[in-house]
């Protein structure tokens, strides 16, 4: 596969290798989520707006993805009925307003052993204060419980779906357990009951050299517009699982590079089709150069924020690597 060495196709992982890989968990409270903050993010409607993001502590994703490292904040078992609202409730009192929500679980908020339905009523009643919503769920768990859980709300209701890549020989080798055309129905019929998709697209997955990396991001990104979602925010692929330095030592996987995050940011807002992110939480380790790393991530925040392409950063390392 291009620069990528190794042979491609002795590395198809099952599901008890990648879990064979991992390390283990780290403890994470009940009572409270294990991350919540306030950020600014670009909307919709094209200001900047207040997000509370809450990063919940439940139970772990069924789908066992190879890049995936969530599985290491998550509880052992099924999440017991009303922990989540204790946990929305214990956030919420402690951050500065926003006007945004997103409540993150680390899986899919529409698993029943991660979210109790019995909780929905009253975590749709927290989350009433907020005019937008958003959740995380896998494409194959998008049925009629989505539309049941909109009805709750009373704000704009946005699912976020991991499409990844659309490499036809990638995809499969994740282990996600879905298709591109489980990722196109489930958006398909989200948007028929009016609720907004965003799609989480990885830069430079396994098994992909730079170059094909950022060719299939923005490739990816092309598509996800082009089914109709609305917002397309690109994950740097990282090390950390477990499986993954296995793949980094025999040649299958690489992070990306900085300059790359920078490119496939600047080609998606070239579209104008929706709005793109870059995920940018440990940038620093996709830099190659001191001098130049905190500023030209500086710019890429600032680019997120505008939506706007701002000239490059100058520096004197070769090649802006």
């Amino acid at each position: 596969m291009g620069e990528t060495p190794g042979d491609f196709d002795s590395a198809i992982l099952t599901t008890e290798a990648i879990m064979a890989a991992r390390g283990d968990r780290h403890p994470v409270p009940v009572d409270r989520p294990y991350a919540f903050f306030v950020e600014p993010e670009r909307a919709a409607h094209g200001g900047v707006v207040e997000v509370a993001t809450l990063f919940l502590s439940n139970s772990e994703c069924p789908f066992r993805c190879l890049m995936c490292d969530l599985w290491r904040h998550t509880l052992d078992g099924p999440t017991p009925p009303g922990v989540i609202p204790q946990q929305m409730r214990f956030a919420l009192t402690r951050l500065k307003p926003a006007t945004h929500l997103k409540l993150y679980n680390s899986g899919n908020f529409f698993d029943r052993r991660a979210i109790p339905q019995e909780d929905w009523p009253e975590i749709a009643q927290l989350a009433r204060p907020f005019a937008h919503v958003t959740v995380e769920n896998h494409p194959r768990l998008c049925d009629d419980r989505c539309l049941r859980f909109k009805s709750m709300l009373a704000g704009r209701f946005e699912i976020a779906l991991g499409l990844e890549t659309i490499h036809p020989t990638v995809l499969p080798r994740l282990n996600k357990e879905m298709t591109v055309d489980d990722f196109d129905r489930a958006v398909e019929r989200l948007l028929a009951g009016d609720i907004a998709v965003r799609a989480f697209i990885l830069l430079r997955p396994p098994f992909l050299s730079e170059v094909e990396g950022v060719e299939w991001a923005i490739k990816s990104m092309d598509h996800a517009f082009s089914r109709g979602v609305t917002c397309c925010a690109v994950i740097p692929t990282r090390a950390g699982n477990g499986i993954m330095e296995q793949l980094e030592a025999q040649g299958h996987f690489s992070s990306p590079r900085l300059s790359s995050l920078e490119t496939v940011l600047t080609r998606g807002l070239a579209m104008k089709r929706g709005r793109v992110f870059v995920d940018l939480w440990d940038a620093q380790r996709f830099a190659h150069c001191s001098r130049c790393a905190e500023a030209r991530i500086q710019r890429l925040n600032r680019m997120n924020l505008s939506q706007a392409w701002e000239a490059p950063v100058r520096c004197r390392c070769e090649a802006r690597p």
